[in-house]
């Protein structure tokens, strides 16, 4: 029980589980007894990042990129990486588990050009892999790769819980506009500008499925890429 993200890695080493439970207020108790004892198959999300430890601080999963960012080989010199642990956080933003699993599919994507105000359907067909029933959180997030600020790497903009029964899939599907696509320029104008996006859809900031579309502002799709 606690009221802010916490450094756990003894304990994710060392505990068969670990329940996450804030401060519910009065309830909490009966929450948490219908969780331990198999009566609710437990659902949440983080909606903030667990770090390895402090020296990590602060740690959240929409940071802006890196000059140096580390590929994962550690003969590679000059890169932005710790020494002593990874770069991910230990549960990452949007994290959480149940007492079944589920498969993510591709994503797959209603059009790979698109201009002006079009509209891109994203999907994903989502698979309960276990053996009870659960809700899955299906979460999107959009990266723009290049623009005239900097922007992070990814930013969260929807997500859709479902509930399937063992062995049953459903197909996801976000709807996208430029609404999505916009930002906070040099100007102060919250607007969006054409290039090549990366759609992530997956079960959290760290585990995503992701395909790129070009979007331009007015020209043919196709043209001008």
């Amino acid at each position: 029980m606690n009221g802010r993200p916490l450094t756990l890695t003894w304990e994710a080493a060392h505990c068969s589980a670990i329940l996450e439970t804030w401060f519910g207020g009065l309830e909490t108790g009966h929450a948490v007894a219908d969780v331990l004892f198999g009566d609710y198959n437990p659902s949440g999300r983080l909606t903030a990042t667990f770090p390895r430890n402090v020296g990590q601080i602060p740690l959240y999963y929409n940071h802006k990129n890196t000059g140096r960012p580390y590929g994962g080989d550690p003969r590679v010199k000059y890169l932005s990486r710790y020494l002593d642990v990874p770069d991910s956080p230990l549960f990452p933003f949007g994290f959480g588990l149940s007492y079944t699993t589920f498969s993510y599919s591709d994503v797959r994507l209603s059009k790979r050009f698109l201009k002006g105000d079009e509209t891109l359907a994203a999907s994903v067909r989502v698979v309960n892999t276990g053996g009870c029933a659960g809700e899955e959180t299906v979460q999107l997030y959009i990266t723009d790769p290049v623009a005239s600020v900097t922007r992070s790497v990814e930013d969260l903009r929807g997500f859709e819980k479902i509930n399937l029964q063992p062995g049953e899939g459903r197909e996801v599907s976000f709807k996208i506009t430029p609404d999505d696509l916009k930002f906070y320029n040099g100007d102060l104008a919250y607007d969006w500008e054409p290039g090549d996006f990366v759609i992530r859809i997956g079960a959290d900031s760290s585990r995503l499925h992701s395909a790129t579309v070009h979007w331009s502002k007015g020209e043919a799709a196709g043209e001008n890429r």
